[in-house]
């Protein structure tokens, strides 16, 4: 379902209701660029921190306007043993409520809008017809500036009208007119903020009873309160998802995150990500959806019998709409499902079914496959790989002229690899959570404060509440059968990690 400006309050219900009766969520945003400065390969590296990719993303991708929402709503029907969908693509644009609304500004990225020319993005039903929005603090300064107004016209203000051109004080408003006054200036105003040419004003006859005072001052309140919920807009089906304490997949997720809070909610902190969390969790997050979808279709992963709602335009698979925001969170939710149900044939008995709910899906991710290097500057990709030659396959993620990770195929080669590197002095290897430690105790060192830390090198989360706004992660495990698969196909359910590069690269972050 599209839904516009001009669609948006007719279809509230539809969406709260979808959310509501959800047994999970899906969702994909479309953005107007990815980074305002490094390339988009260079802006992240496959094994960054969660404290890394958040900074990084905070610092080059935050002044970008996300201008598509895609959600897709996915219920379990336990008696035909098949999933039900509801899909909305959601065309966003921040337009000035009025006068005093606050005007955003954002930057475009040519290759993204080229990008998204390409496929078919209907720009116009953005900028012509997007959904409005508000964030907390917004709404909340809106909100103020109505009861101001509405003390002032019950009599509990001081409304003074000056000339000018008088030299003389404030003069007082008789009772009687006070009201009459009200509505006279919002008339006037309403000629900055509404295309009409001329306004009507009322004779001024005298006193008005007090059942019609109370008449026109409750009109008066249902319009305002239509007015703020319409500049609040879009961030109404934001409250919804978050109140909802629903699952939420994605595929790439944290820049979708990060900017559904910051555009939706509030400025993001300036605080590490593994501090911050929500009632979302990011189960699927590879390279190219098309190419884990592919390898989805194949055995032995087996597709969701899923369909669409009535009433609703349905997708199919099978001709592709990649890069709508809809259909990419639809997608995501099928991966999802055939990963889950996948990790059900291993269950004694064996369920064909794994409701989203389920603790299976819930292990945070390990990289005990991972090492950290530091060796001299001159080096290139090819000598690491000379160096791990003897260790089976590996994957190469740069962090700077004089360090990367190094992630191996076979976990038990991790020690061995490190033993032969004792007494190596051009080079040094360390385990990745010895590096994680590492960062925490520079961390502490600096004065910052000190976290809770689990086994895996993942901080402990101090409370996961479904009203609290951030990000809750829970990855598949890569020692897992499922996992194992995916990554020898070289698609990742952990961050997205760069080909291996041939030169170093010339830029660092």
């Amino acid at each position: 379902m599209e839904v516009t400006r001009t669609n948006f309050k007719d279809s509230l219900n539809t969406v709260y209701s979808a959310i509501e009766e959800a047994d999970f969520l899906a969702i994909d945003g479309e953005f107007s660029g990815i980074s305002d400065g490094p390339n988009v390969s260079a802006l992240t590296n496959g094994l960054d921190t969660p404290e890394e990719r958040y900074m990084k993303l905070k610092k080059h991708s935050m002044d970008f306007l996300l201008f598509q929402f895609g959600l897709c709503t996915f219920t379990y029907d336990q008696a035909e043993s098949k999933y039900v969908i509801k899909t909305f693509n959601f065309y966003i644009f921040p337009k000035p409520f009025n006068r005093t609304s606050p005007d955003t500004k954002f930057i475009c990225q040519s290759s993204s809008i080229d990008f998204l020319a390409s496929q078919g993005f209907d720009f116009n039903k953005v900028f012509r017809h997007g959904i409005p929005y508000l964030n907390q603090e917004e709404e909340v300064q809106l909100r103020e500036q109505y009861e101001e107004r509405r003390s002032q016209s019950n009599g509990s203000g001081n409304p003074s009208y000056i000339s000018p051109n008088s030299n003389k004080g404030p003069g007082s408003i008789p009772e009687e007119h006070r009201e009459y006054i009200g509505r006279v200036v919002e008339k006037v105003e309403s000629l900055f903020t509404t295309s009409e040419k001329t306004v009507d004003l009322e004779p001024c006859t005298g006193k008005v009873d007090d059942e019609e005072r109370k008449r026109r001052e409750r009109q008066k309140q249902e319009r305002e309160q239509e007015e703020l919920n319409d500049a609040v807009g879009f961030s109404r089906v934001i409250h919804a998802i978050s109140k909802s304490g629903k699952l939420v997949v994605g595929h790439n997720m944290l820049l979708d995150v990060m900017h559904t809070i910051h555009q939706f909610y509030c400025v993001l902190p300036e605080v590490q990500t593994r501090t911050i969390y929500m009632n979302a969790m990011e189960l699927i997050n590879i390279t190219s959806l098309a190419e884990l979808q592919k390898q989805l279709k194949e055995s032995p992963f087996k597709s969701p019998k899923v369909v669409t709602a009535e009433g609703f335009p349905s997708y199919d698979t099978a001709q592709e709409q990649l890069h709508e925001a809809g259909y990419d969170a639809y997608i995501t939710g099928l991966c999802f499902i055939s990963m889950a149900n996948y990790l059900g044939t291993f269950l004694t008995p064996p369920r064909a079914h794994i409701p989203s709910q389920s603790k299976l899906i819930q292990p945070f991710p390990k990289r005990d496959h991972v090492l950290y290097v530091t060796f001299p500057k001159e080096w290139k990709t090819s000598d690491l790989y000379q160096l791990f030659s003897a260790f089976g396959n590996i994957q190469v993620s740069w962090i700077d002229d004089t360090s990367a990770f190094v992630s191996l195929s076979q976990t038990d080669q991790v020690q061995i690899a490190i033993n032969t590197s004792r007494y190596a002095e051009s080079y040094r290897i360390q385990t990745y959570a010895e590096y994680v430690q590492g960062r925490q105790q520079v961390r502490e060192s600096q004065g910052h404060s000190t976290q809770s830390w689990d086994e895996d090198g993942w901080v402990k989360p101090h409370y996961t509440s479904p009203s609290t706004v951030g990000i809750h992660f829970s990855l598949m495990q890569p020692h897992c059968p499922i996992s194992k698969r995916l990554y020898s196909e070289s698609i990742t359910l952990d961050y997205v990690r760069t080909p291996p590069k041939q030169e170093k690269p010339h830029t660092n972050l």
